[in-house]
């Protein structure tokens, strides 16, 4: 392999994100893996819900970007756990709301804080100016790709 073609992977935008997406999330994840159990993918369903208060495993599907599988089986593990509850949709009988419980509440609760530290000390290599900056670019980046997506 020519010293051109490895360099061309470490440059490539799909990588480079991949790559950081997975450092930073790993870190995260081990504290609250080790501590409260739960996995990535059930932690980005808890994260979601606490945000939305509720929503059905397709809006789960589409907010997270994650694989229908993959969200499938983190609320079932977090329904065997108790952290979130499943609620007959009030217009679409085949669908089912979800939400966090009073445990789940509680965990999430007790994660954000952490969560949002370790995101203050990832941050603290860039300025504040930085910061912002970056997250227009990944949103902008984010919003292109959808534009992509959508013309085929």
């Amino acid at each position: 392999m020519a010293e051109n073609d490895r360099t061309r992977l470490a440059d490539f935008l799909p990588y480079q994100l991949s790559i950081t997406t997975n450092a930073v999330s790993n870190l995260i994840a081990e504290e609250y893996r080790s501590r409260f159990g739960l996995k990535i993918t059930e932690w980005r369903i808890m994260a979601v819900l606490g945000d939305l208060e509720q929503a059905t495993q397709r809006e789960l599907v589409a907010v997270t970007r994650m694989d229908k599988v993959a969200v499938n089986r983190a609320c079932k593990a977090l329904v065997e756990r108790k952290l979130i509850a499943r609620a007959p949709h009030a217009s679409d009988g085949r669908s089912h709301q979800l939400a966090l419980t009073a445990t789940g509440a509680e965990l999430y609760g007790e994660i954000m804080p952490l969560a949002e530290d370790m995101e203050r000390r990832i941050f603290a290599v860039l300025s504040s100016e930085e910061e912002t900056q970056m997250r227009d670019m990944l949103t902008r980046l984010r919003e292109a790709s959808d534009a992509l997506r959508d013309e085929e």
